[in-house]
Order: structure tokens, then sequence, then C-alpha cells
């Protein structure tokens, strides 16, 4: 693999943001200089003064997405194609800046053994564009009765890296907290989505409650039995899109009293609330699971990630197709304007830091999943990184998407800061198609 340079860039991590240069070796970066090394000559060079000219463009490591759906396999069918693939997905997310990205198990059939999970791996693994672990269920076919496979995983391993009942609850508590003393066997986080809420939210239903009211009953209780749960097994829990001002302070409340808990947010919480909901229309092309929620709920969420309760962004990328998105289907594409969504919602307009940004979308969640040779840009880690224009404002179109699922609440909405390409183990897999002046082949 040719060695790359890229020179003339602020770098941007955790750390914080520099002027400087990096050089890529054998898919890790091998050195840093503060300005540009002079004399250097590579087969590949990506002068960050030169694509858009007058502009200083941003350098990052790449995006982790701890939660996103590839649909694949997505069992029969009668569209003509299906609402993604694995090959769609990767491009998307390589699109959107991401390098590594889990998988949800709600496939068909579900991923419940170690086979279905390294096939599909190996499927992403032969693009070559992202890092894919798939996630695998905690029960059998995701039915609640049994154990998947994770009974009989032996460690140490290199995936899964989170298990993951997705959007269905264990409700048995005996067969759930089975499931958690093997997470914490295999020392793996459980992200759990918080849809049971027992009799309190099946009351408010059955009283006729609108879908804001008892999915709010929801989410606040299941969050609060996966807490006391995780704790009584010792095992991480990790809480999925939260979406709810109580469910942050139990989040809140849980991590002081020391619980090993982690917990994440989507774009779409950070960003919108149940007016855009009402105005997509609520039971179609405005729905997804959790709700978005009330101004409030939405300042509450933001406020969580600047005080550290929530640790990282995650996309929850849910293609569709048009028909079942107009059905209800719930869910929203999100790979490839996360990084945009959150720039606009969080820094542009919410006082968070770009070093900040870059912690809850690349260090953090590299760090819940345990891989620690991604997410800083420091000599030693992973060549996977992207390009961005963060002064970029340019409008959605779903029309443009990598991904097959073209269901965005964003179409037409005018957002801040681009990806301009993006760098996978030393390798460029993604650019624009209209960046200038290019001095640079692989």
């Amino acid at each position: 693999m040719n060695p790359m340079l890229l020179r003339n860039f602020t770098l941007l991590d955790e750390t914080g943001m520099r002027g400087g240069s990096v050089i890529i070796e054998d898919g890790c970066i091998r050195e840093l200089w503060n300005g540009c090394p002079e004399g250097a000559s590579f087969p590949c060079t990506i002068d960050g003064g030169s694509l858009i000219p007058g502009r200083v463009l941003t350098l990052m490591p790449a995006l982790v997405d701890l939660h996103a759906h590839f649909r694949d396999p997505g069992g029969q069918t009668a569209e003509a194609l299906p609402a993604e693939t694995v090959e769609s997905a990767a491009l998307a997310a390589a699109a959107g800046g991401y390098g590594t990205v889990v998988c949800m198990a709600n496939t068909k059939p579900p991923i419940d053994t170690l086979a279905a999970a390294a096939d599909l791996k190996a499927r992403s693994d032969a693009l070559g564009l992202i890092d894919l672990y798939p996630a695998l269920s905690l029960t059998r076919g995701m039915a609640g009765r049994e154990l998947s496979e994770i009974a009989r995983i032996e460690t140490p391993l290199d995936f899964p890296r989170l298990l993951s009942e997705d959007g269905k609850d264990v409700l048995d508590d005996g067969l759930f907290l089975a499931a958690l003393r093997e997470a914490r066997r295999l020392k793996l986080p459980v992200s759990c989505h918080c849809d049971a809420g027992g009799g309190q939210a099946e009351a408010a239903k059955q009283a006729g409650e609108a879908r804001r009211v008892w999915s709010r009953v929801e989410e606040n209780a299941a969050t609060r039995r996966a807490l006391e749960l995780g704790r009584k097994a010792g095992a991480w829990i990790h809480i999925a899109h939260v979406s709810t001002q109580e469910a942050a302070a139990l989040i809140r409340s849980a991590k002081k009293a020391g619980g090993l808990v982690s917990a994440e947010a989507a774009p779409h919480h950070i960003a919108l609330t149940e007016d855009a909901a009402q105005e997509l229309g609520e039971a179609s092309y405005g729905r997804v699971n959790p709700p978005l929620r009330t101004g409030e709920d939405r300042r509450a969420v933001v406020q969580a990630l600047m005080d550290g309760t929530l640790d990282a962004v995650a996309t929850d990328h849910a293609p569709h197709t048009q028909k079942d998105k107009a059905a209800g289907a719930p869910g929203f594409s999100g790979l490839e304007t996360s990084f945009a969504v959150c720039l606009t919602a969080l820094v542009k307009t919410g006082g968070l830091s770009l070093p900040r940004l870059s912690a809850l979308m690349s260090a953090a969640p590299a760090r819940i999943l345990g891989l620690t040779d991604r997410g800083r840009i420091a000599p030693g880690y992973r060549g996977d990184l992207c390009v961005a224009d963060t002064e970029a404002v340019w409008t959605v179109q779903a029309a443009a998407f990598r991904s097959r699922g073209k269901n965005t609440p964003y179409q037409n909405r005018e957002v801040s800061g681009r990806i301009l390409m993006t760098i996978h183990r030393g390798r460029i897999v993604y650019e624009t198609e209209n960046r200038q002046n290019r001095n640079a082949h692989v």
C-alpha cells in the first residue's frame, strides 16, 4: 500500500485542533507534522490547501457508529429492490465519513449466531469501505424464549463488539438477567433500545393515550428496568437513542452511583422535535422509534451530550422503501447526514466545541466498542480519516444518497458541514465528485 501524505489541514480530534500534516503508511498513521514536511515526496499526496481554494479544510478521525440497520439479510420481499444491502449501506457510511459501523441484529433471519455475523462481516470486509461489526442478538431468533449463541461463545473474540435485542426488549426478567451475565462474561456492552414499558405503558395504550404519551412511559420505564437489571448482573448497559429528559436523568443518576453505563443520542433527537414529525406525518414520514419529542426533551438531550451524561452520537440509520415508509415503517436514513446535522445543531447553533463533537462521533464510540486503534489522530492509530469542510452550507437531497433508503426528515433543509473525502486503512474510499485541483492518485 502506497504511503500517503495529507498536508495543510486543520487536524481535529477529541484532544483539540491544530494545523498540520499526517503521514499514513501500511494503513496506520506514522507521523504528524505541525506544518508540512519540507522536501517530502509521496506517491499519494492530498493537499488540503488546494482541494477548495481559499479554504482551510478539517482532517478528522473517521466516524464510528454504534447503531445502524443494514437490512441485510432482508428476507423475501415483493419490492423490486430491497430497502438496503450491505453494499449500499457501506457506500452510504463511507460517504458520511464513517470508518466503523455496528449494524443491528433485526435482520430476516436475525443475526443470532457467530456464523451469520461472520458471513455479513466477510461480505462487508470484501468491499473494503468500512469495518462492520454485526451485533449479536440476546435470544434465538429474537423471539425472547431462549438465549442465542452468546452462551457458547468463547473469549477472546474480535467480534461481536456489542450485543443487542434491538427494538424487542427481552421481557422475561430471568432470561434478561441470564443474557446480561453472559455479556458480563464476554466483557461486552448490551445496547438496550428500551421499548418494554410494562403495565403502566400498556394501561396508557388501553386508555387511548396518544403515542407521544405511552411511548414516553415505555422509554422511561424500560430505561429504569435495564439500568436496575444491569446493576444486578454487573453488566455493561448501553442505552440507545435516548430521547426524553427523564431517561437522561436516570442515566445521569446511574452513572453517579457508579454503574457501568454508557448511552447515545441520535441526530434526529438532537436536531428535531415533534413539530417536525407532525409536518412530515406522524404516522408515516415523520415516524421513528422513539418518537421525536418536545423542545424541552431535545434541549435535555443536548445538555446531556454536553455534560457527559450521554457518551456518543449514533445514527440509528433505518432505511425503508418508499412504500413501507408511507405505510408507517419507523426510522430515518441517517448515515449521510449525521455529521452535518450534528455540526449544525450542536456546534453552529448549540455551543458545543468541535473537539467535543469529534469525541462524540469518533473517540467515545470507539472506546465503547473496545477499539483502541481508532478515533484519534496520533501515531500508531488507524489510517481511518475523513476530510470535512465545516463552513460548507448545502441542501439535503435524498435522491443523491448512496443508501437505497431515501427516507430523511431533512429533505430540502439547509445544513452546515460536508464530508469531502473518507480514507479507510490508508485508502481513499469516498470523495465528492466536484473535487478541484486534484493532485493525488492512489
